[in-house]
Formats: C-alpha cells, sequence, structure tokens
C-alpha cells in the first residue's frame, strides 16, 4: 500500500519539477567530473552551477508551488556530491559547500520565525513565556557568585508549571526563548573573546549567538521528552516522569563527552557558595545534585496543581532537602579530620608558592613584549617565593610562546629551579613536525613543562580536553579536512598521557582539564594525590566565569576528596583542600605571589570509586529513556487509532 502511495505521489508532480531535478542533477555530474586535484577546500567555477541553473525554476509556478520540496531536492543532490566528492578525494567544494548549507539555513531560519510569529500571538504562548523566562532568568543569577544558590531548589517551579499545563508547541517556544535569555546570562562573558581572538568579529559575534542557541537546544531537548513523558499513562499515570530527573541529569551527561564537551554549567552547580551544602558530593556527585534539584522543583509544581491545602505538603520538599544537605555537611564538617587543611606534615607535604603575575590577555602573545613577561614573572619569583619552597608554578601559558623556539628561557627556568631548589611547572606552547602530505604540517600543543634540579631534561604534560572551537575545531581527526579550516582557532592536539610527579604524586591539570571528573579520578587512579591547576582566565574579562571556573574545581576536589593547588594568570588562583575548603583567594587581575604547605589526599570517597560506572550509566538512562518516550508514544497513539 505504502509503494501505491509513493508511485501515486510521484506521478502526481508536475513535468517542470522533473526537468529541473535532471538538471540539476547533470550540473552536479559535471561539477565532480571537473573537480581538481587540489587538497583540502577548494574553488571551482563549476560548483556555481546547480544554483545558476536551480534560481530560474523559481520563477515557475509550479515550483514555487512546491517550494519545499524543490528546495530539500537542490540540497540532498548537493549534498550527495559533496559528500561522494570526500569519500572518493578526501577533499571538499568550498562554494559548493555553502551552497548546501547556507539556502537550507536561511529557509529553516523563516519557517523558525514564522512559527514564532503564530506562538507570540497566542495570548497561553506568551504566558506560558512570561512563566519560563522567570524560571530561568532567576535560575541564572544562582550559580557563584550571584546570590540565588539554594533557591534553586524551587526557582524551576514556574518552568514546570508551563510543562503540565501548555501544550507541547507552546512548552517547547517558551523553553526556547527562556533558555536563550538563561544561557546569554550564563554565558555573557564569551564576547570578551572578541578583544583577542584572531577571527573577525562579527563572526566570532554570530559564533557566540550559535552557541547559546546550540545550549539552549539542550532545554528544548528537555522539555519535549518531558511532554512526551506527561502523556504516556500506564494505569491511569504517567509513571515515567518520576525518572524524569535522571533524564535530565543523563541530558547534562552529554554535554561532557564528544569533541563538542563543555560540562560548565551543569544545575548542580548552583549550591556552590556554601560548603556545607557541598559535602554530600563524595556520595552523589554533581549529577546526584542535578537529581536533587529538578526533584525539588518537579514535586512542587505538581503539589501546586492538587485542591486542597492538605495535599500541598509536598511544597515543603525543597526545604527538607536543603535541610538534608546542611545537616549532613554540618556534621561531616566538625569531624577533626575536615578542619581546614587538617594533616599537614611539615616534612612529607610539599611547599608550593603560586606566582600570578596577571598579564593582559591583548599583551600576552605580543612577540615585542616576551622578554618584559618573562622578566616580570621570573622577578616575582625572585622576590616573593620562600626559601623551603618544593614547588613554584607558574600560570597557563606563562611562556608566551613555543617553548622549544626560547632556549634561553628553558636555560633561566633550570637555573631558577636550582637557585630556589624547588620544582617549577610552568604553562607553554609545544609542536611536532609531520610528514609532507599531512594535512597538518605541525601538531601544535597546549602543555606544561615541569623543570627540576634532579632532572637534566624537562618533563611535558599535553593538555587533554580542548575547548570546541577556541582551541580545536571539532572531528578534526575524524574528518582531516576540518585541519585546512582556519576560523583563528588555536588549532591545537589534545594529549593522551596523565602524569604523576615524585616525590609528592601530584598531576598536573591544564585549564579546561580540571572540570572533568573522569580525568581527576584517572589521576587519582594512577596515585595521585594533589592536582595542580593552571589556567589563564585573563580573557574572560571582569565577569563571573573566573568565579565559576574556581567553583567547577571546587566540585572535583570534593567529589574525590582530592585537594587543588590552583593559579591563574589573572586570578582566582586558591588553595583548595579536600573538603573544599579555600585558602588565599586572590582577587583578579592582581599581581600577587600566595603560598603555603600544602594538604595531600588522605581522604577516600565514595563517589571517586563509583563515579566513572554512574556516568556511563547515566548515559545509557538517557538513551534508553529518550527510546522509552517515543515507542511508548507511538503505541499509546496505535492503541487510540
Amino acid at each position: 500500500m505504502k509503494f501505491e502511495a509513493l508511485k501515486k505521489y510521484l506521478k502526481g508532480l508536475p513535468k517542470v519539477y522533473w526537468i529541473y531535478a535532471i538538471l540539476i542533477l547533470i550540473a552536479e555530474i559535471i561539477g565532480f567530473a571537473t573537480h581538481p586535484d587540489e587538497p583540502g577546500l577548494y574553488t571551482h567555477n563549476t560548483q556555481f552551477l546547480p544554483l545558476a541553473l536551480a534560481l530560474p525554476f523559481f520563477i515557475a509556478r509550479n515550483i514555487r508551488k512546491n517550494f519545499r520540496r524543490s528546495l530539500y531536492t537542490y540540497i540532498a543532490l548537493q549534498f550527495s556530491f559533496l559528500a561522494a566528492d570526500y569519500l572518493i578525494s578526501s577533499h571538499a567544494g568550498l562554494i559548493q559547500l555553502t551552497f548546501t548549507f547556507v539556502p537550507a539555513f536561511i529557509f529553516w531560519l523563516v519557517l523558525f520565525a514564522i512559527w514564532n510569529v503564530k506562538q507570540i500571538r497566542q495570548a497561553d504562548s506568551r504566558r506560558a513565556l512570561l512563566l519560563s523566562a522567570i524560571a530561568w532568568g532567576l535560575f541564572a543569577f544562582a550559580f557563584p557568585p550571584l546570590p540565588l544558590g539554594p533557591a534553586a531548589l524551587l526557582l524551576l517551579v514556574p518552568w514546570f508549571i508551563v510543562l503540565n499545563r501548555y501544550t507541547r508547541g507552546q512548552a517547547i517556544f517558551a523553553t526556547f526563548w527562556s533558555g536563550m535569555l538563561y544561557n546569554t546570562i550564563n554565558y555573557y562573558w564569551i564576547y570578551n573573546v572578541m578583544n583577542v581572538e584572531t577571527a573577525p568579529s562579527g563572526l566570532i559575534c554570530f559564533g557566540v549567538m550559535l552557541l547559546i542557541a546550540y545550549f539552549s537546544a539542550y532545554s528544548v531537548l528537555a522539555a519535549f521528552i518531558y511532554s512526551l513523558a506527561r502523556e504516556i499513562k500506564i494505569k491511569g499515570h504517567a509513571w515515567l516522569l518520576i525518572l524524569y530527573p535522571i533524564f535530565y541529569a543523563g541530558l547534562e551527561m552529554t554535554r561532557t563527552r564528544g569533541d563538542f564537551a563543555f560540562p560548565w554549567s551543569h544545575l548542580g552547580y548552583t549550591l556552590g557558595s556554601n560548603l556545607e551544602l557541598l559535602q554530600m558530593l563524595s556520595f552523589i556527585g554533581i549529577f546526584g545534585y542535578t537529581i536533587l534539584i529538578i526533584a525539588s522543583n518537579m514535586i512542587v509544581a505538581k503539589a501546586l496543581e492538587r485542591p486542597g491545602i492538605k495535599s500541598k505538603w509536598p511544597i515543603f520538599a525543597p526545604v527538607a532537602i536543603f535541610l538534608a544537605l546542611l545537616i549532613h555537611g554540618s556534621i561531616v564538617l566538625s569531624r577533626p579530620e575536615a578542619q581546614p587543611f587538617y594533616g599537614i606534615d611539615n616534612e612529607n607535604s610539599p611547599n608550593i608558592a603560586m606566582i600570578q603575575p596577571s598579564i593582559k590577555q591583548g599583551e600576552k602573545w605580543s612577540k615585542a613584549r616576551f622578554y618584559s613577561i618573562t622578566t616580570k614573572t621570573f622577578g616575582m619569583i625572585n622576590d616573593s617565593v620562600h626559601p623551603g619552597t618544593n614547588i613554584i608554578i607558574l600560570a597557563e601559558t606563562a611562556i608566551p610562546d613555543h617553548i622549544r623556539r626560547q632556549p634561553a628561557t628553558i636555560d633561566q627556568l633550570f637555573d631558577l629551579s636550582k637557585k630556589h631548589h624547588a620544582a617549577i611547572l610552568t604553562g607553554a606552547l609545544d609542536f611536532k613536525r609531520n610528514p609532507k602530505g599531512s594535512p597538518r604540517k605541525y601538531d601544535i600543543y597546549n602543555a606544561s613543562f615541569l623543570f627540576s634540579e634532579d632532572y637534566p631534561s624537562y618533563q611535558r604534560y599535553i593538555k587533554k580536553h580542548l575547548v570546541p572551537f577556541s582551541e580545536r575545531i571539532p572531528f578534526d581527526e575524524i574528518f582531516p579536512i576540518l585541519n585546512y579550516v582556519d576560523l583563528g582557532e588555536g588549532d591545537f592536539v589534545p594529549g593522551k598521557e596523565t602524569p604523576v610527579y615524585e616525590p609528592y604524586k601530584w598531576t598536573p591539570f591544564i585549564c579546561y582539564d580540571a572540570i572533568f571528573g573522569d580525568l581527576v579520578r584517572e589521576s587519582i587512579n594512577a596515585g595521585s594525590r594533589l592536582m595542580v591547576n593552571i589556567t589563564n582566565d585573563g580573557w574572560f574579562g571582569r565577569s563571573t566565569a573566573p568565579f565559576q571556573h574556581l567553583n567547577l574545581v571546587r566540585y572535583r576536589a570534593i567529589e574525590n576528596g582530592i585537594p587543588a593547588a590552583r593559579l591563574a594568570n589573572s586570578g582566582i588562583s586558591s588553595f583548595i583542600d579536600q573538603y573544599g575548603h579555600y585558602s588565599l583567594n586572590t582577587e583578579i587581575f592582581t599581581d600577587r605571589v600566595i603560598q603555603r604547605k600544602m594538604q595531600l589526599k588522605t581522604r577516600d570517597t565514595l563517589y571517586q570509586h563509583i563515579g566513572d560506572s554512574v556516568e556511563t550509566a547515566l548515559l545509557w538512562f538517557f538513551l534508553v529513556y529518550v527510546v522509552a518516550c517515543f515507542a511508548g508514544k507511538v503505541l499509546e497513539t496505535r492503541a487510540k487509532a
């Protein structure tokens, strides 16, 4: 029956459509047959031919009547030959690439705009948007250092009311735009990249808008799946909604894996301003906190819908969760071993000095200022580091160049190590020349280097998790052609190894690395007893981002019971013990040397052992839940039919 329907549909297409489709196909074949041998992204005039042939046809009435079908035919043929060109010859036409995706993007943008206009004309959609905007707008002010942290347990109640009461279309409309508001407040500081990156400001601004829309799509998916789970009834009850908080934690987990990984604003990070509230991290981790926050808000929203005062007792769920976390944390922190930096041994605990020179981001990569930058940094070591120091820490890219291009600086670092009888860790770039014919002429590394009088050569660690689009184009290993794209990004190659340095068994983490729990647990399993996190947060500017970044490292310390020494070029630098106490926090954009005896790991936490299994299970649960929601909806629809 379906085949007959398809046959009837194809017969009903106008002749002008078939002429159009055949001509586009011929144009694609000509373009494919005449492509050059140029590697990577190439340009060739024949790539204009399909578009040149397609445009006049859209004047024809029958084509305009079937605009969507005709446009999709054009895009499908373009994409098919683009893919064939890449799979056969490992290159692609830049013009064809543009004419494939730009028309589709513009068309979908127009459809999206039309849909939004229809929604905004509806009073219910406007009310839903107002409620969602209140919820997510306020929630954005719950992340440290902003003040609404504990209120996260009930701030999303208006959003869940929207999900419960309004249609799917209205809920998705409200969720997307409130998500745009939430993510704009959360990530406004990314605009600072326009002041330091080499790509055009307009392109970066457009990229930031797409990034915020991409993050908002996660909220849209969450709303869509909730609407499915709400409608699937088992014996008259929407039982799948009970498991929705776990699904949401699984959704957050998807942001921690792969080349697009950006696990910055998990909902559970909102409680970071109160140390007592964080002690449960050692048992349930960051995703357990997300589950608690989502469950708390869902319970309150559901209770508000029930008639009668007696049935509204669940509205006290946020208070119960808050008190449970507070009491547990207070008990944990009252123990002798949980006192700030308890158990420091003068002989076996390292004395660490961290150098924060606050080099301005715009000046950091100036060749003319290289000597003055290193002179200032090394001068701060000589002027301020106390005798008896064991480890001196310099920030990410404290040496603003490829270190092997600066042999005199290498000699200076070894001399400083001998003078102060201390190991020196510094951030710098490194490279490796590739064989001829490789897409990359060089592999570039964002790395740290350990200099010690006990070793004849430095030891290197290469950053493992690279910031997508800033330090690396995602999937450039899977699709080598992406290595020919230059949007001003760092174009680094990630590292593979996790070192543990003697004698104190410590591991360096560069910037972004320290917010990934699996990397921290990997170092602990290798024997590490201390995290040393070096970063350059200068491009964040005077914003909330340096405080948020510090908060993420604190969560990793408590989750896994491992102390952290964190140095940022422009602040905030801090020592953090295994229960999350801060010590000697610096102000941002100040020159400062902070130094103290540092605690080593003596605490064993449950999440340290089960974290990898829990997070893998969350990913699987996310997938199973999505499939169950779609399958349940299909079965329910068939049953009604």
